[in-house]
Formats: structure tokens, sequence, C-alpha cells
């Protein structure tokens, strides 16, 4: 029975020191922006969405709207800060947030490309650790398109 415990306790402390590991890596900030004027495909992992690049599987739809692109991208700054995202870098167009997940405090990146001429936000997200997300990142995504309603 003592060793059943050991065990047990010794997995418990093994688990506790990689979620641990998991989180700090994932406070290593990623080189993210765009690339000639769109932004970075996701990786081969699962862990992230992006509506740049149709016909991979990481392909997600950008945000549409009819709105002017002032009132849009206005909106979608309001809709992360209340679905706890923190803008990071804001530029002409270009937005980066980051969101903390509540229980573990893992770290991830998400950006927005205004496309003014096809009345469209761009959009990608991407853990920053790990290799599947079980679709948080694309679920994050759908979030923010029903809160913004931008039709």
């Amino acid at each position: 029975m003592k060793l059943v415990i050991y065990v047990v306790a010794s997995c418990v402390v093994v688990i506790g020191i990689v979620v641990i590991v998991f989180s700090l890596a994932s406070r290593k900030q990623p080189e993210l922006g765009l690339q000639g004027g769109q932004l970075q495909p996701c990786p081969v992992t699962p862990n992230c969405v992006c509506s740049e690049y149709p016909g991979e599987p990481a392909f997600i739809d950008p945000h549409h709207y009819t709105a002017t692109a002032e009132q849009a991208w206005e909106k979608l700054k309001q809709v992360v800060s209340e679905t706890g995202g923190s803008v990071i870098t804001e530029e002409a167009g270009y937005l980066r947030v980051v969101y903390e997940t509540p229980l573990l405090h893992f770290m991830d990146d998400v950006e927005f490309r205004l496309d003014s001429h096809t009345q469209r936000i761009h959009v990608r997200s991407a853990s920053r650790v790990g290799k599947s997300d079980l679709g948080a990142n694309r679920e994050r995504v759908e979030t923010i398109r029903r809160a913004l309603n931008l039709s």
C-alpha cells in the first residue's frame, strides 16, 4: 500500500513539474507580426488557426464586416477586452493580443489584420507551447466572431 502511495505521489510531483515548465515556457513571446502584408502561416501543429491561407488544415474564416473599417476595428478592440485579451501591440491595421488560460496560465497569441478593401479582419490564434490545444484557439476565434456581430 505504501508503494502505491509513493508511486502516485511521485507521478503527481512529476506532472506538476511538467505543467510548471510548460507554463513558464509559454511566457516567452514568439516573433510574430506581418510578413509580406499577411499574418504568418500556422505551424504544422494543430494548436493554431489562421484566416490568411485557405486550403490549409488550420484555416478559419476571416471576420467580415459591413460597418466602416474604423467602427469594425473599434468593436474588435472592445470584444478583445471583454473576452479577456490584453493588447500587446497596436499599429495601423494590425493588433496583437495575448490571452492567458485561467487555470494553468498558458499564453496564447492572437493577431488581427484589417483588410479594408475586402471588408475583412483576418485572424491568427496560436498557443505558445504544446502540440494540441483541444480546439481552444478555434473556439476563441468563433467566440470573438459571435461577439463582434459585424454584419
